[in-house]
């Protein structure tokens, strides 16, 4: 396993996903919040923004997704963006870091998607070396997210659920479970979002997911009229993935958890609104638990 940094821990609390254009109001006013998620590709190349999260990062615990190290790139991570992701970890000390399982890579070209993997051995075997590298790189642990799909390969031999599960065996990172993400995925898919849920719990060791995601999406009609479910974090919570996050706590048991807001980016209050919805989720789950020992004499 990994080596974990000395870093300060983000609390299984709900945190809000810091995003440029609030970050100047945080570092003036110090709002409430338990937590902070920001993408470190903004602050690889603006000394500005990268100045305030730093003085931000003095008051709050601090977590960093990435979107950019495309760890299903069969051509391998790019180095360069690895290296300046560990160089801002190592000022920044945060108390996760993630990435997606999937690529957005090709013959050195970015693309602006983190499209899904068709998943084969041949790709675990991929994901695995990459990850690896990653973490060896970091000198901790990695955690991955699994994507939205909209689509399946017909060349999948594993379900995404046993293939992230597997990639966390092998390599020792840690899942990160966007919940927003089961839903669209199943609904586009024509599944069952709880059923879906359950081959998650059924696949991963509990031990492994570190951290869960919450977001809005957009519903969208083809040109088919056929509905299509749009992972743009543009929206609040729905109902459906409340109920699915509800479930997940069950299973999972209380883990930080983020509210994720990047498109079409309300007033601050509104994020801590939807974090304080997440928050009360949290501590229903923690009172019941302990009701729960209580009565078994634990």
């Amino acid at each position: 396993m990994p080596q974990q940094s000395a870093s300060s821990p983000v609390p299984a609390r709900a945190g809000i996903g810091l995003r440029l254009p609030h970050q100047a109001a945080v570092l003036a006013l110090r709002p409430a919040a338990a937590w902070f998620e920001v993408h470190p590709e903004n602050y690889m190349s603006d000394a500005a923004a990268l100045d305030e999260l730093v003085r931000i990062r003095a008051h709050y615990p601090l977590s960093l997704h990435a979107v950019g190290l495309s760890l299903g790139s069969a051509a391998g991570v790019d180095l360069e963006h690895l290296e300046r992701l560990r160089r801002l970890a190592h000022l920044l000390q945060p108390g996760l870091i993630s990435d997606h399982l999937s690529w957005s890579v090709a013959n050195g070209t970015y693309l602006p998607d983190l499209l899904p993997l068709p998943y084969t051995e041949e790709a675990l075997d991929v994901v695995c070396r990459n990850v690896t590298q990653v973490q060896d790189a970091l000198g901790r642990q990695l955690l991955v997210e699994n994507p939205s799909t909209y689509l399946s390969y017909a060349a999948t031999a594993l379900s995404e659920a046993d293939f992230l599960g597997a990639v966390a065996t092998r390599t020792g990172c840690g899942v990160l479970l966007d919940i927003n993400n089961i839903y669209v995925s199943a609904c586009n898919q024509r599944r069952s979002a709880e059923l879906v849920l359950e081959s998650w719990c059924r696949a991963l060791d509990r031990s492994s997911v570190a951290e869960m995601h919450l977001a809005g999406h957009a519903v969208v009609s083809t040109t088919t009229g056929a509905t299509l479910r749009i992972d743009d974090h543009g929206d609040q919570v729905c109902a459906a993935v409340w109920a699915l996050y509800a479930r997940a706590l069950e299973h999972f048991g209380a883990l930080p958890t983020l509210l994720e807001w990047d498109t079409r980016l309300p007033a601050f209050e509104v994020l801590q609104a939807e974090a304080a919805r997440a928050q009360d989720l949290l501590d229903a789950h923690q009172f019941h638990l302990t009701g729960r020992r209580a009565a078994n004499g634990r």
